[in-house]
């Protein structure tokens, strides 16, 4: 078997720690032929739906692909800028963010980079542009702050996969969640607060996450208490009543029973039991994508206002924004603790010598 080597290293070369910000990833354009490829590659990981692989190989080149990217290209046109995807350019910004910042705390050391666990750029890439840059010692935060196998251990799927075909293995960290660190909730207060300075508040605020099959949580995945926690801290800060807020879950898939509440289905019943104006933010999307921009912000407040609700609002996720980059930048320093680069002078002393013998 054939290993990656490291391509042009010098043994004399600095070290340098890594930071890889990843998400879940996005087509390369609002194309049915683009969203075949990027929902073959996302739908087929076994993480993300756990259903035996030859009925679900069926199922989904049998149909799903044959119907499904025309329908989904359409979605995402509408939320396609010059820029290009939302969840791209908002991670780029982020990345770009959290660099300057981690220079500006003294981590000059410090390569960050970004990456998508499906499309592009992909994870291997990444790795591959952060080894050639001499990281040694690499710290991996996937941008899901609740848990959930589908999402945050398909990223380290993604990573164990890559490592197991290389030489030299960096020392790696890896942050599985941060559903209740504090600069995070605060994040997320701050937001919500900015939004409620300029428009005032609603009758009620919903917390709604990404859905997950009931069936997940019953075999242990923890993503349904981690996302009830998050609003309850969030809406502590808040001074939240409990009857003034809502946990919900959206973009559900098929027909087995996922979280609930629905989200679509509670913003068409809320009119019905005498809540009028509602405001929706979304703590586990860490930037704004196709499930905010499209689903809540534009089809859900149609159900809301067809139902009879008269004020329907959503708070953008938290993006590249101050308090965000801040949480980020925070939660990347105190994983890095302890780690420390230094020239090695005997690793420099063996490069020379072996440099001035290929000179012989």
């Amino acid at each position: 078997m054939g290993y990656i080597n490291s391509k042009n290293y010098s043994h004399g070369d600095a070290d340098k720690i890594g930071v890889l910000l990843t998400n879940l990833g996005t087509p390369d354009e609002p194309t049915p032929k683009a969203l075949r490829r990027y929902l073959k590659q996302f739908l087929s990981d076994p993480r993300v739906v756990e259903v035996p692989r030859l009925l679900w190989w069926c199922i989904l080149n049998g149909i799903i692909l044959n119907i499904r990217p025309r329908r989904s290209a359409k979605a995402y046109a509408t939320v396609f800028t010059e820029q290009g995807s939302p969840l791209l350019f908002h991670t780029v910004s982020q990345t770009k963010a959290v660099q300057a910042a981690l220079a500006a705390a003294g981590q000059h050391n410090v390569v960050v980079d970004y990456a998508m666990r499906y499309g592009n750029p992909s994870m291997d890439s990444a790795i591959e542009r952060l080894m050639a840059q001499g990281v040694r010692k690499l710290l991996v935060l996937p941008l899901y702050p609740q848990y959930a196998a589908a999402t945050t251990a398909s990223t380290f799927d993604a990573l164990a996969a890559n490592f197991t075909q290389r030489r030299w293995l960096p020392d790696l960290r890896f942050i599985s969640h941060y559903h209740d660190y504090p600069a995070y909730i605060a994040a997320c207060v701050a937001q919500i607060q900015a939004h409620w300075q300029q428009h005032g508040q609603t009758d009620q605020l919903l917390f709604s996450y990404h859905g997950i099959p009931k069936r997940y949580l019953l075999n242990g995945d923890p993503y349904h208490c981690e996302c009830y926690k998050t609003s309850r801290l969030i809406a502590e800060q808040l001074g939240l009543r409990k009857d003034q807020y809502m946990t919900t879950f959206q973009s559900r898939f098929g027909r087995e029973e996922w979280l609930k509440p629905y989200t679509d289905e509670t913003l068409k019943a809320l009119p019905g039991l005498g809540v009028h104006s509602v405001q929706v933010f979304c703590p586990g999307f860490a930037a704004d994508c196709l499930e905010t921009i499209e689903e809540i912000a534009e089809e859900n407040k149609e159900y809301f206002e067809q139902a009879g609700g008269e004020r329907y609002e959503y708070i953008t996720a938290l993006n590249d924004s101050p308090a965000h980059i801040e949480a980020l930048s925070q939660l990347i320093l105190d994983n890095l603790q302890g780690w420390q680069i230094t020239a090695d002078p005997d690793r420099l002393a063996r490069a020379q010598q072996l440099n001035h013998e290929e000179v012989k």
